[in-house]
């Protein structure tokens, strides 16, 4: 899933309005964030395979420490605690944790079973929705469109910049969203794992848009 994790993110301004939505990107995305990291240290796997689901080519071999549920359940309370400990702030720290969980549980949604519940990888879920590209387009669009439609309720523009960014921010993951449908597929491992760093640039860019806007709506 893509969409759908900034979607999370989005919606979540709404539960903690003091959170910036960078790192509100940082958290729903960020087992995505740890992978191609482990990718490029050889601790996690994946394959090329064209035709492994219809929206995705991509089959992932191992992916235990970023993707599995133990993992994310660590993950969540670490990146809690740490929100906490540097902003002292129980209700934004209880968002980010859920934020970071969330993303396991839209990706058991999304994926082939692939996602190890365990360290050990021995039992792999997920439910499947990328066999379809109709369904995955009609749920991820959905809940884009709710996510992004919470954080308007919930901020509004300081300033020209603040209306800019932010839509530029949509535009820019909507386009991204829909060349992952007509492109094809990677032409190495090497590639995945460098491409997906690009998504620290949308962490800036959430930053940006959202020092340009207040909470609440005139």
């Amino acid at each position: 899933m893509f969409l759908g994790h900034y979607a999370v993110a989005f919606a979540a301004k709404k539960a903690s309005p003091q959170t910036s939505l960078g790192t509100l990107f940082v958290a729903s995305q960020f087992v995505d964030l740890l992978w191609p990291l482990f990718l490029l240290l050889g601790i996690e796997h994946v394959r090329i395979e064209e035709g492994i689901t219809a929206v995705t080519p991509l089959d992932f071999v191992d992916y235990p420490i970023s993707h599995s549920l133990a993992g994310a359940l660590i993950w969540s309370v670490a990146f809690g605690a740490l929100y906490y400990m540097l902003r002292r702030q129980k209700r934004g720290a209880l968002v980010v944790g859920l934020c970071v969980l969330s993303h396991w549980f839209l990706d058991f949604l999304s994926h082939r079973p692939d996602l190890p519940l365990w360290f050990s990888g021995a039992m792999k879920v997920g439910a499947g929705l990328w066999n379809s590209v109709p369904g995955t387009i009609l749920v991820e669009g959905g809940l884009f469109i709710l996510g992004i439609t919470l954080y308007l309720k919930s901020t509004r523009p300081k300033d020209k910049i603040g209306t800019a960014a932010l839509w530029s921010l949509i535009g820019i993951l909507v386009v991204i969203a829909g060349l992952n449908y007509v492109t094809p597929p990677p032409p190495n491992v090497m590639s995945i794992a460098i491409v997906g760093n690009v998504s620290w640039l949308f962490v800036l860019w959430a930053f940006w848009a959202d020092r340009h806007r207040d909470v609440g709506r005139k």
